[in-house]
């Protein structure tokens, strides 16, 4: 094909792109109720991640193929993936300046947000509580320190990397716990008036943490966001002694076991427990690694 009619193309998974940003564009848009702007906010983060583990995942799988002839419609596999990463960065800002606006703006109608630094007597009292009876028995704190095999990330699940400290002259230690997806995202605290308080499950532990590592002697115990994208193309093992069901459903389970295609992290972690992970999880470059907020 000509290179005149080309660049009359747009990538089809920068085009995907372009039509997931109509979604952050009506979570934007102030015309719309809050409660759909904060789905619109959900909708557009289910879209990208599963764009990762398909489209994304397929354009990594032509760069292990190594061609040196592209197709020009396609064009490089590495310079699309920097483009894709740059537009993902971008969209991302705009995503988390969204959402701080609808936070203000539910401050309005009498509705806070806190974190684990922002409570009340009353309300620490409540989240120790909820934690001791609803969260606690739901965590599996798995320490990742000197361990030969790292343990298996879920991509749908969101995890805590912690870092714990014993002394200040001391490296620490590192473990990592799935925040459980049986529980809500969301905690309602107690109402004060006409005042209505929530908070992120991420926070509930966060303020917990000591519940669950002080025991041990550490004096100081931090928590970051991470999530961790795999590769979710099925391949359809070529046996022809296997049915077809059989055929799918060993295909299905390796999804698990995909290689990774993004790594998000809260952008405040230690950059000695982020160097570890990289390390542990064999991540390059290559693989979309995205700084963010606390939420992933």
């Amino acid at each position: 094909m000509p290179k005149h009619l080309v660049e009359r193309f747009v990538n089809r998974e920068l085009s995907w792109l372009s039509f997931n940003e109509r979604v952050l564009q009506e979570s934007a848009d102030i015309r719309n109720p809050l409660i759909e702007r904060l789905r619109f906010l959900g909708i557009y983060s289910n879209n990208r991640d599963e764009f990762f583990r398909v489209r994304v995942a397929a354009v990594k799988r032509r760069i292990q193929l190594e061609k040196t002839n592209f197709d020009l419609v396609e064009g490089n596999p590495r310079q699309l993936l920097e483009k894709i990463q740059s537009t993902i960065i971008k969209q991302q800002k705009r995503f988390y300046r969204i959402y701080d606006e609808i936070i203000n703006s539910l401050r309005d109608q009498h509705i806070y947000l806190l974190n684990e630094k922002q409570m009340n007597d009353n309300q620490q009292l409540f989240v120790e509580d909820y934690f001791t009876k609803n969260v606690y028995p739901e965590l599996v704190p798995i320490m990742i320190s000197n361990t030969r095999k790292f343990p298996t990330m879920n991509d749908k699940s969101v995890y805590f990397a912690i870092h714990m400290i014993r002394k200040e002259t001391d490296k620490g230690k590192y473990a990592i716990v799935e925040l459980p997806s049986s529980l809500p995202r969301f905690v309602e605290l107690p109402t004060e008036g006409r005042d209505r308080f929530v908070m992120m499950l991420d926070d509930v532990i966060r303020y917990n943490l000591n519940y669950l590592f002080g025991m041990y002697g550490y004096y100081k115990v931090e928590a970051y966001t991470i999530k961790l994208t795999r590769d979710a193309e099925i391949d359809l093992d070529a046996d022809v002694s296997k049915s077809f069901l059989d055929a799918m459903q060993e295909g299905v389970s390796d999804r698990k076991k995909g290689q990774p295609v993004r790594f998000v992290y809260d952008e405040r972690i230690s950059e000695s427990l982020l160097k570890y992970l990289r390390k542990r999880l064999k991540l390059s470059s290559s693989d979309n690694l995205i700084a963010g907020g606390p939420i992933p």
